[in-house]
């Protein structure tokens, strides 16, 4: 079996790339699956139960929502990532941070760039998200657009410093597609959080696609047990409110399982009855379905 020192040892520095120009990368760890459940048997030494027993209490931990263990092991990355999806991961303020700084020194010559065929519509029902695609003839035109527009900016940038703008002013112009970098040091705790949110479906497609390869690539190997179950009681997992418990109690009396959309909205909350649109309600359907307590 791979040790834990190997696996760092394998993973650090190396560069798995996301986007167009932006990558992830390990930096350092400290602890492992079983520094965290040796901080949970505060009582027992190194090496006083088998890897099975391990298995089984990070379970316990993750499925009872004990988290003080996990913050005991930490992970320090490097990532390359656009300006505009940076705002979304600096939000969680659960990290230590050290971010390239464009004061200091010149803006990376680097933006994030959108194909054809990836121009996402804007959702109907989410103001935050979206859905569906422009056709590739139309994403054409905005790509030729975007790449004249980047590269206007950058032309725009390099000449203020060229003329002595100080670097502070020059870079005020840079649009948000620019990539910028960072070191990223966080706890299990709340490394595990932030994937939560950001490997969920309703999380915009950038930052999805940096926590899916923080998750695959660098915590499934270093933290196994962990990783298998956090997919088990968080990613994969789903939380049913006293409403929606209320629901299927009501369609289970019907006896019409899975039940039509009209047993749907009979057996719904009181609550929500009577709403032309109820983010909550659709949500609950969401779920039923993927029980198959309700039809698709």
């Amino acid at each position: 079996m791979t040790s834990n020192k190997e696996v760092l040892e394998t993973l650090r520095w190396k560069k798995f790339p996301v986007l167009n120009d932006g990558f992830v990368c390990l930096v350092d760890a400290m602890g492992d699956d079983a520094a965290i459940v040796q901080a949970a048997r505060t009582s027992y030494g190194e090496g006083t139960r088998p890897v099975s027993d391990d298995k089984t209490l990070i379970r316990y931990l993750l499925r009872h929502r004990h988290t003080t263990p996990f913050e005991m092991a930490e992970v320090k990355l490097m990532v390359r990532v656009p300006m505009d999806t940076w705002r979304q991961w600096i939000r969680h303020r659960t990290a230590s941070v050290n971010e390239y700084s464009t004061r200091y020194s010149i803006a990376i010559d680097s933006m994030y760039a959108t194909e054809p065929d990836a121009w996402r519509i804007q959702a109907t029902s989410n103001r935050q998200g979206s859905e569906g695609l422009l056709t590739p003839e139309q994403g054409a035109e905005l790509t030729r657009l975007e790449a004249e527009f980047q590269q206007s900016a950058r032309n725009c940038y390099e000449r203020r410093l060229e003329l002595g703008v100080a670097r502070e002013q020059a870079r005020k112009d840079l649009p948000l597609s620019t990539y910028t970098e960072a070191y990223w040091k966080c706890d299990m705790h709340n490394l595990l959080h932030f994937l939560s949110l950001r490997m969920e479906g309703h999380a915009q497609l950038e930052i999805r696609e940096y926590a899916a390869i923080i998750g695959e690539e660098i915590i499934r190997p270093m933290f196994p047990l962990t990783w298998e179950a956090f997919l088990d009681y968080h990613l994969n997992s789903m939380t049913l409110s006293a409403l929606d418990q209320g629901v299927i109690q009501r369609i289970a009396q019907t006896g019409q399982v899975p039940a039509s959309e009209e047993t749907f909205l009979q057996c719904q909350d009181p609550v929500w009855a009577g709403l032309a649109r109820c983010r909550e309600r659709d949500e609950c359907r969401e779920k039923l379905q993927r029980l198959g307590v309700v039809c698709e």
